[in-house]
């Protein structure tokens, strides 16, 4: 299996209603992957960190292998919702994939 993690800083201009309601879209809308795109096992968002945290939201996949995780990157499904939800309120993505 592979676990699938990215960690997003919304743009600082967010703020308020609409940093609620951003914060919102991108957990709804990933959280419905679930069940659309073979070989995701599992999808979790993380929208209401810690003070402590220095990222705002946090997205947290298991896939079944390396295979699945390719496919789900270019899945017209998550590629609609990055581009829609995700994408353009956000000004850092980190990154980590790894096997578990």
């Amino acid at each position: 299996m592979v676990q699938h993690v990215i960690l997003w800083k919304l743009k600082e201009e967010l703020n308020g209603k609409d940093k609620s309601e951003v914060l919102d879209g991108i957990k709804s809308n990933l959280e419905s992957l679930s069940g659309k795109i073979p070989g995701l096992l599992d999808i979790k968002v993380i929208n209401e960190p810690l003070p402590s945290s220095n990222a705002d939201v946090m997205l947290d996949c298991l896939l079944e292998d390396e295979q699945a995780l390719k496919a789900y990157a270019v899945h017209p499904e998550h590629v609609k919702v990055a581009d829609t939800y995700v994408r353009p309120y956000t000004e850092i993505r980190m990154c980590m994939d790894c096997k578990r």
